[in-house]
């Protein structure tokens, strides 16, 4: 359909949908729309085209989307406030840690940021440390990009480095995030740049919380932080603060509220970006480095021991390795063994015992590096093979891979979240 909106108006459009620009001015988030160009929208992404001279639009939307008109711009003044803050910091770089809980549009204003920086030829660099709602890598991986041209939508920037958590929820790997986001940050700046922008997630409430982003900021050693609330969910975090200047905005009035199945909805087309074009590769355990699991990294028990581990399983497991600190035991479906019995080695052959379930495995997400430690890509594990001691894993990765980090979570091979899984993690 075509339509029509005069200047000074805002049309928001809800994906899945198709924009063109056919005619008039218009910009998204500071960025300007070229006549001509077409923007697709993703389901459960809102984008606002604020009209600055009259404009005519083609949208196709799918039964999902929805078309509406918005009196005025999208972007609240406390915004451009705090923009023009940022950019009246002469130093260089200018690091800026943005917070905020879930839907409250931190991207966008990032996005806005980062516009308004361009226009002034700043250099400008955005960390994304929101591991659950990522946009420019993968979920559950910190990134950074170097911004070359004006932001519509940050999902469709290509990332410079990624670091791969394995979790969506910081509460669960706080230390973890904290350094992966420190040592982005760190790689980021020694590349250059005018405007470091630090995208955060949305655990801004409670102790713990507080605790985290306190952390963070201690870490990176921010210029500012800004801060977007709707009441005063972040007064706690702000005055916290006390060593970094830091501000509160309001959220734009194009946020749209996601449920949880919409979050995990855009996490899954995260996934299927990085793992297009993938296929089943296979990987003997003696070729790779394998972290995050308790496999791959020891060496077969000795016959006395190996009795032992018999005796009280009353079977022959399925496979078993031997690491200084502990063992680890696979069993079959038709295997079985409990807790009882797993103290009970713990305490036999005092080392920590872990026992496992052949397809345990099949499903975590894993990332895969080269012999550097940097990051190739991501892949789901797809079997582990104990009896030829092969690991298959679904991964466009083709060449260079030295070592594969597992994570917690569990994918189907089209990329739809299943559960997180600590079954290893606990152990380790």
């Amino acid at each position: 359909m075509k339509r029509i909106v005069k200047a000074g108006q805002t049309l928001l459009v809800d994906g899945p949908a198709l924009v063109t620009l056919l005619s008039g001015g218009v910009d998204i988030f500071g960025a300007q729309l070229r006549l001509g160009s077409k923007m697709v929208i993703r389901e459960s992404k809102r984008v606002p085209f604020y009209v600055d001279a009259d404009a005519e639009f083609e949208v196709l939307l799918s039964e999902k989307g929805a078309v509406n008109e918005f009196a005025g711009s999208t972007v609240p003044r406390s915004w451009e406030t705090a923009v023009s803050t940022v950019l009246a910091d002469a130093h260089k770089p200018v690091i800026v840690m943005i917070v905020g809980a879930i839907d409250v549009g931190k991207t966008s204003f990032c996005a806005y940021l980062a516009n308004r920086a361009l226009k002034e030829k700043r250099r400008v660099t955005i960390v994304d440390a929101d591991l659950g709602q990522s946009d420019l890598g993968p979920p559950s991986t910190i990134s950074f990009s170097r911004i070359a041209k004006p932001i519509r939508d940050p999902f469709e920037i290509g990332t410079e480095n990624i670091c791969f958590v394995g979790v969506t929820s910081p509460s669960s790997a706080v230390s973890e995030v904290v350094e992966g986001i420190a040592g982005t940050t760190e790689k980021a700046l020694k590349l250059g740049t005018d405007l470091l922008i630090v995208n955060t997630d949305g655990w801004v409430e409670g102790e713990d919380a507080v605790r985290y982003k306190l952390a963070i900021a201690k870490r990176i050693k921010p210029r500012m932080v800004i801060g977007i609330q709707e009441q005063n969910e972040l007064t706690f975090l702000l005055g916290a603060l006390t060593e970094v200047p830091n501000a509160s905005i309001e959220p734009s009035r194009a946020v749209r509220k996601r449920d949880r199945e919409e979050r995990k909805l855009l996490r899954e087309l995260g996934y299927k970006k990085y793992l297009k074009g993938a296929a089943i590769q296979s990987f003997p355990l003696g070729w790779v480095e394998i972290s995050g699991v308790p496999f791959g990294s020891g060496a077969p028990p000795s016959r006395n021991r190996m009795n032992k581990i018999v005796e009280q399983i009353g079977t022959t497991p399925l496979y078993c390795e031997e690491t200084p600190n502990s063992i680890f035991i696979a069993l079959s479906d038709e295997q079985w063994a409990d807790e009882e019995i797993a103290k009970t080695l713990e305490d036999t052959l005092n080392k920590k015992v872990k026992i496992v379930w052949e397809g345990d495995e099949g499903g975590l997400l894993v990332a895969l590096n080269d012999k550097d430690g940097n990051f190739l890509g991501i892949g789901i594990i797809e079997e582990l093979d104990y009896n030829r001691r092969v690991l298959k894993v679904y991964t466009n990765v083709k060449k260079g891979i030295a070592s594969i980090h597992v994570g917690q979570i569990k994918l189907g091979k089209s990329g739809r979240e299943l559960e997180q899984s600590n079954i290893f993690s606990n152990y380790l």
